[in-house]
């Protein structure tokens, strides 16, 4: 099972690569205006998507300037936003999104793009990276499917743009 885990994982990181690619480029363009300013970048995981902040927030690399969002924080138009959640159409991130709308921050998204009759995270973020992501990956003997790696894929997308992001500060930072 395992072998097979990994041969869709890596089918899913070349799929996101190659369709994703110029979202996760903007995402750190988008990040790095409050990287290389006077804002914060806001770090926020729904659910299992917590597992990212995580990463950004206390790993051996933290994503640069990055804040943990707390419910009423103290936010500024300098500040962006970098919200995951398993799906497009997540009530909390929707919300969340709405909020950052009227107040004109802006942010990215990283979500499975799901349809959806009421406003989701496609059309409200600055920028959306899909996941992907619409079953497991792995078949049983019965036709189901199981394996649903979001927070493995949204740590892809993160590598991402933090990649992006890197690049553009150093480039700043040398033009100094």
């Amino acid at each position: 099972m395992l072998k097979i885990f990994s041969t869709q994982i890596s089918g899913l990181f070349k799929k996101m690569m190659e369709k994703e690619a110029f979202e996760m480029e903007d995402a750190g363009r988008l990040l790095a205006q409050a990287a290389v300013g006077d804002g914060s970048v806001f770090v926020h995981g729904f659910g299992e998507m917590q597992g990212v902040a995580a990463e950004a927030l206390e790993g051996e690399e933290p994503f640069p300037k990055a804040k943990r969002y707390e419910d009423g924080a103290a936010i500024s138009r300098e500040d962006r936003f970098l919200l995951f959640s398993r799906h497009s159409n997540d009530s909390e991130a929707v919300k969340l999104a709405k909020q950052l709308q009227k107040q004109d921050i802006p942010f990215v998204a990283v979500s499975t793009a799901v349809p959806s009759e009421e406003e989701s995270l496609l059309e409200l973020a600055d920028v959306h990276i899909d996941l992907r992501i619409q079953r497991g990956l792995i078949p049983d003997e019965t036709g189901n499917r199981y394996g649903y790696p979001t927070l493995i894929a949204a740590l892809f997308a993160y590598y991402g743009i933090k990649f992006t992001l890197v690049e553009i500060i150093q480039e700043y930072e040398n033009e100094d």
